[in-house]
């Protein structure tokens, strides 16, 4: 069976069922299921492997023609250890619109392609919840609605351009979980660097709080096995919020700070007890770190720190938005790290949390982006604003994520310079993200156009050395430019001293699989190509005036191939020379002609 690690590394508990695997499944062009009640118990007449979408090789299907409703069916039998318990069902995403029953029970509807829902199901199974279930999924995509939050997923079933093979129904892990009537539901984790301290609110399951019971939580904070900290109160509402102090154990021992240099993390386990028998465990973990923007200077652990991303699309040649296994995620995450790259800006997609997992735990900045619509309306506002709420929510613990983008390249907002709706949209997302999650920066509209905003990031794909280095000459100079011939603020907003990054720019296409595509500028061979990419980094890391970068892009997908690696993930040129050129430093001319030469077929080959 394929993806079946823990899916929230975030919030574990021990005892839990996977449901990925083959389930059945049923196109539904006609619109049929419903009015015929395929939840009642009807059979599906094709087969799927979950959580991979039917769009992929790896579903099974491998269909990319539109098919907006499908179905899903699969029986189950419950293990003994979910006897007596509450049992939650749990979808990790499924895009877009989804219906779920269990033995022909409605439990749940979600709206959003790329957040997680959760239904209890409890009273759907038989007394005692020892018994088989019947699950029902229907999945509703819009593959033509424009206003639908999409990200890359194209509105054409032959993807060209910018834009992919669409994503539709399951595409996430799913999986059932037990847990007691009084349980943690879900837990908030704020690190205080400054104060080292830790702000934790847990959000506590059920109804008998207060003088009628003794409902106890403990909180165990350890460091590499060793305990730090052990905080118990008793519960008295469904949010419990304690700051706990870190202390080292020992006088010759510091705190330990999470960086990419040193990804050093704090375990913490809650257990709920309820007149004194334990009714929950759960296991997390946080990082010591703070981001923060000081006069003009990006900082990270309150020191000035050059962010190097790569941009980083998140698709896979068998299984589009969903990866192949865990280690291909954490693959992506050290080919990154191998390159020279401190940080990756997760475009258009919000990420499995694994890959976020893997992040936290090996040292790599992540910016999080929302898949963005390319409408504006009414229904537009509603869906975006809603999916974006959910996304801050169950991302917010992860050390890793150092900035928000909810908006990118004005899409959903194409008329921002003159709309006054699309305006306040945007000046709204960046409010609501900063009374959600205050302790990151926001990134109002990524590229241009900005609105209110916490840094000033440029899209520019020029590929001349000696043109990037004038522009990024100084600040005044980069002010005065249009990169991409679009205005670097909506009208109303000005620069005010924030720190200034290039956040998409190279796009250096060089074809080194059997792939055909595009890039902004082309490269012959590896000399010219590790030259090209030479270029226009080289005037970013000289200027004053930029705080850091983010290349595009991390791999070739689909018909672009302007990726450092192919679409499944080669380099195109050693590892090293990447990260020489991160580090400012030069390729020697000797390695590459070495290298050419190796990599040079033979006469008998060539023929």
């Amino acid at each position: 069976m394929l993806r079946a690690e823990y899916p929230r590394p975030q919030f574990q508990r021990q005892s839990w069922l996977c449901l990925n695997g083959v389930w059945e499944f049923e196109f539904d062009d006609e619109n049929r299921g419903l009015v015929q009640k395929w939840y009642k118990g009807t059979s599906l007449s094709r087969q799927i492997q979950v959580p991979f979408c039917y769009q992929s090789a790896l579903s099974g299907i491998n269909d990319r023609t539109f098919h907006d409703i499908v179905w899903y069916r699969r029986e189950i039998g419950l293990p003994e250890a979910f006897r007596g318990k509450q049992v939650w069902l749990h979808f990790g995403a499924v895009d877009y619109a989804a219906m779920v029953w269990v033995n022909g029970q409605l439990v749940a509807r979600h709206e959003g392609g790329h957040t997680p829902f959760s239904a209890d199901i409890t009273g759907c199974l038989d007394e005692g919840g020892a018994c088989s279930a019947t699950i029902v999924v229907r999945a509703q995509d819009y593959s033509l609605d424009l206003s639908v939050p999409r990200g890359k997923q194209y509105w054409k079933e032959q993807s060209e351009s910018i834009f992919y093979t669409g994503t539709t129904g399951i595409w996430q892990t799913v999986w059932l979980e037990p847990v007691e009537p009084i349980h943690v539901q879900k837990v908030k984790l704020t690190p205080d660097l400054d104060a080292n301290e830790i702000a934790i609110d847990a959000f506590v399951a059920g109804d008998r709080f207060g003088a009628a019971a003794d409902v106890q939580l403990e909180t165990s904070i350890m460091f590499e096995g060793e305990l730090i900290a052990r905080d118990v109160t008793q519960v008295l509402e469904s949010v419990m919020s304690r700051r706990i102090k870190l202390v080292a154990t020992q006088p010759d021992r510091f705190l330990k700070v999470w960086s990419p240099e040193a990804p050093n993390l704090y375990n913490v386990e809650l257990v709920l007890r309820v007149e004194g028998r334990e009714t929950d465990r759960v296991a997390s973990y946080f990082g010591l770190r703070k981001i923060s923007i000081e006069q003009g200077e990006l900082c990270l652990n309150n020191r000035p720190y050059y962010m190097k991303l790569v941009l980083d699309q998140g698709y896979f040649p068998e299984g589009l938005l969903t990866a192949p296994s865990d280690e291909a995620l954490r693959q992506d995450v050290e080919l990154t790290k191998a390159m020279g790259f401190n940080g990756a800006r997760k475009h258009q997609k919000i990420e499995d949390p694994r890959y976020l997992y893997w992040c936290d735990r090996l040292g790599l900045l992540v910016w999080g982006e929302m898949a963005n619509a390319y409408v504006f309306s009414g229904a537009y506002v509603n869906r975006m604003t809603s999916e974006w709420q959910e996304a801050v929510e169950r991302d917010y613990n992860h050390p890793c994520l150092v900035a928000w983008v909810p908006l990118n390249e004005s899409w959903g907002v194409p008329d921002i310079m003159r709309n006054r709706e699309q305006q306040h949209h945007a000046t709204a997302m960046y409010h609501l993200t900063k009374s959600l999650d205050s302790t990151r920066p926001v990134i109002s509209n990524d590229g241009w156009e900005h609105a209110k905003s916490d840094m000033l990031t440029i899209h520019d794909y020029e590929s001349r050395e000696d043109v990037l280095s004038r522009r990024y000459s100084s600040v005044e100079q980069i002010l005065s430019e249009k990169p991409c011939k679009r205005s670097l603020y909506m009208p109303g907003v000005s620069h005010a001293g924030e720190p200034i990054l290039v956040t998409e720019f190279g796009g250096i296409s060089f074809r080194k699989s059997e792939w055909e595509g595009w890039g902004y500028s082309a490269a012959s061979d590896e000399r010219d190509y590790v030259e090209r990419v030479a270029a226009v980094v080289r005037p970013l890391l000289q200027s004053v005036a930029v705080k850091g970068y983010c290349y595009t892009q991390l791999t070739d997908v689909e018909q672009e191939i302007n990726g450092l690696l192919t679409y499944d993930r080669q380099a195109k040129v050693p590892l090293e020379w990447i990260r020489l050129i991160n580090e400012g430093k030069p390729v020697s001319a000797e390695a590459v002609a070495t290298h050419m030469a190796l990599r040079a077929p033979s006469a008998g080959e060539a023929k």
